[in-house]
């Protein structure tokens, strides 16, 4: 059976010098199966959202209405939950968003996942915690900190719940990261799983014998081949779709601090 962890390692494909820079270190330039997955997503998402704008119609086609369905779900989850200021970072979530849906689906095409590899979905979590904390400090000044002082427990217990607060704040790149990770890591690491029961049980069944006996097995594997690849292809989609709420509930926590909406 092939290894189910194999498909997640990076190799490279067009190799270049390393460079030292400084306070950094040496940094390895090369172009791996990474960063064609990304580019490739990345040039998809473009090339989509240019075929939806450049041929919109009054009566959308099927193409136009997939685009306005996904930007309208966006835009109504900014605004339900950031509210009347939601807009201003609907392009954000809006991007971040099908950058994750490009690479996910993708990776159901391709042997490759980018959002299977913790580097980039840290760097996504990381990116959306930043604006976090640049739109809340820009926002708010040193208020900011309220975010940490919840002003409706008690006052003997604002210390206790405000650390909790604190250290549940500062988890949210990792838990962002993690998540996404964890969910496209295991969901592919099942289907090779499974696809491998399917080529040696089927293998045993083509030598005969008490090797026949495989063929319960490998069309049992077969099935949840199928029920696996429709899954995952759901999970694409939500994991894509949670990562875009819970951006908006950060954002929301900032944008309106001590407005309770």
């Amino acid at each position: 059976m092939a290894d189910p962890i194999h498909q997640f390692q990076i190799v490279k494909v067009v190799d270049f010098p390393d460079v030292t820079l400084p306070g950094v270190g040496l940094v390895d330039l090369a172009i791996t199966n990474s960063h064609i997955a990304m580019t490739i997503a990345f040039g998809l998402v473009v090339l989509f959202l240019t075929l939806v704008t450049s041929n919109a119609q009054v009566v959308p086609g099927r193409l136009q209405t997939v685009g306005e369905t996904l930007f309208g779900m966006i835009d109504n989850l900014t605004d339900s939950i950031i509210g009347h200021d939601g807009r201003k970072y609907f392009p954000f979530v809006f991007t971040i968003f099908l950058l994750i849906l490009g690479m996910n689906l993708l990776g159901m095409a391709l042997s490759f996942t980018a959002t299977s590899q913790l580097a980039v979905t840290a760097t996504l979590a990381l990116v959306t915690f930043g604006l976090v904390l640049v739109i809340g400090f820009a926002k708010n000044g040193l208020k900011f900190f309220l975010l940490f002082w919840p002003m409706g427990a008690p006052l003997v217990m604002r210390p206790v719940v405000g650390l909790i607060e604190l250290f549940s704040f500062m988890l949210r790149p990792i838990t962002l990261a993690l998540r996404l990770f964890g969910n496209m890591l295991g969901g592919h690491v099942a289907l090779k799983v499974f696809a491998g029961f399917v080529v040696t049980l089927g293998a045993m069944a083509a030598g005969g014998g008490l090797g026949l006996l495989g063929i319960p097995g490998a069309a049992l594997s077969m099935s949840m081949v199928v029920g696996l690849t429709a899954l995952e292809f759901l999970v694409a989609f939500l994991q894509a779709f949670v990562f875009a709420v819970l951006t908006c509930i950060y954002l929301n926590d900032v944008v309106n601090l001590g407005e309770g909406h």
